[in-house]
């Protein structure tokens, strides 16, 4: 994996401001299903389409997908994390989930998880890891002290729950009810 530079890591965290949360503060309109033509963004942004490139090739959880329209016009999205304050539909079909799923968070939130259940706060889904090592670092990014929920995702399924699976493999869900979650041992 490359690591990004610091203005690298800065031009993503704006990408994902404005592809995710808040399109607004750069004067764009995301369409219906989350995208907006390259072309916009980068002048909305002031950055070359070299620059866009290379954050969006070395972004190591590839939150952004781009694809050329019938039109031939290039666009760009956030593959999932919207806030609930941007209307999109992403479009992912409904996905059968492995039996188990992870979600990792800092541990100040085990109480409230343990008699609430996961709940998407802000955004519009859920966000599952579907391996122990993705959620403990999902769950670092906010805290040094993490937990580590199994989530029996296949008996979730089996009951009417639906999953779906973004471009780079996170597992979204509506919610995650308290009884189909365990705590996983992580040695952290």
């Amino acid at each position: 994996m490359t690591v990004l530079s610091r203005d690298q890591v800065r031009l993503s965290k704006r990408l994902s401001l404005v592809l995710r949360h808040r399109p607004e503060v750069a004067g764009l309109t995301l369409d219906a299903n989350g995208w907006v033509p390259v072309a916009e963004l980068l002048a909305a942004l002031d950055v070359t389409r070299a620059e866009f490139d290379l954050v969006v090739e070395r972004n190591d959880k590839s939150r952004f997908a781009v694809r050329t329209g019938p039109d031939g016009v290039d666009r760009v999205r956030a593959g999932h994390g919207h806030s609930r304050r941007v209307a999109v539909d992403l479009d992912l079909p409904p996905a059968v989930p492995p039996a188990e799923l992870f979600h990792g968070t800092p541990r100040a939130n085990l109480e409230a998880i343990l008699r609430e259940g996961l709940r998407p706060r802000s955004r519009r889904h859920v966000h599952l890891s579907v391996d122990l090592p993705t959620a403990v670092a999902v769950g670092r990014r906010r805290s040094p002290d993490v937990v580590v929920f199994s989530v029996a995702a296949g008996l979730m399924a089996g009951e009417g729950h639906v999953f779906h699976r973004s471009d780079n493999g996170v597992w979204l869900t509506a919610v995650v009810p308290s009884q189909h979650l365990s705590e996983k041992r992580t040695n952290t």
